[in-house]
């Protein structure tokens, strides 16, 4: 095999061993950010920022950059010195709406005048025909569902800050010293904020592929015969959208 080849795909190997490791540390974060709202566990909270501290510096971590692994000690020791106080909890009520603003972003962002609608975009990597063999009815139906992801997310994101507001007793409210107008214990939080906001996502996801089956019939055999084709792409196409 030719160094012309042979490069490509080590690059490629290192990019899915980096996507799965992410989908571990999400795992893993939400784990420990649950089990801190239940448990009110100062330091099962410190564990999960520190997490999201690994995840934000995944990228250079792997390639041994030294600034990279400077912040995380960095970070790690802010997150010890938080974990012994009030304050522990308030910044993972805070992880949710800020995880899906960006993600809602993302979508938002490519409905822009002379951009392709992100959904766009992952029908044509997932069909695999280009851009121009597209039907006008078609190109409609995935700039709205475009829009309808950033709406959906926009939505979320105000849920969330509401939730992280009304929290006690490590809520924004009342670290800032007011009474929560609706109290909700920080185990509610937890389900609402981790379990509510996925089960929202993938009902929708469920939905919307029903509406799309009779919309578009044949282009897939079922739920998971998309899911599977969705992971076909490969971590080359989600590093380009992060463009």
């Amino acid at each position: 095999m030719s160094n012309s080849t042979a490069r490509p795909e080590a690059d490629a190997r290192a990019a899915g061993r980096a996507m799965a490791l992410r989908a571990l540390l999400v795992v893993v974060y939400l784990v420990l950010a649950h089990a801190a709202g239940v448990s009110h566990d100062g330091r099962l909270a410190a564990l999960a920022l520190v997490d999201i501290a690994v995840l934000v510096l995944l990228g250079p971590l792997l390639r041994w950059r030294a600034w990279a692994w400077a912040a995380l000690a960095l970070a790690a020791t802010g997150c010890v010195a938080l974990a012994r106080t009030r304050f522990a909890l308030t910044p993972l009520l805070l992880v949710p709406p800020v995880f899906v603003a960006l993600v809602g972003y993302g979508f938002a962002r490519t409905l822009a005048p002379g951009r392709v609608p992100l959904i766009t975009r992952m029908a044509v990597a997932i069909e695999r025909e280009p851009l121009e063999q597209f039907t006008p009815d078609l190109l409609r139906y995935t700039r709205g569902l475009t829009l309808a992801w950033a709406v959906l997310l926009g939505a979320l994101v105000v849920f969330n800050l509401a939730l992280a507001a009304l929290a006690v007793p490590a809520g924004l409210l009342a670290t800032a010293g007011w009474p929560s107008p609706v109290p909700v214990s920080e185990a509610q939080w937890a389900l609402a904020a981790h379990a509510g906001n996925y089960g929202l996502v993938g009902g929708f996801m469920l939905a919307e592929f029903q509406v799309r089956q009779r919309r578009f019939p044949g282009r897939y055999t079922g739920f998971f015969d998309f899911l599977r084709r969705l992971a076909r792409i490969g971590p080359a196409f989600w590093a380009e959208l992060a463009r």
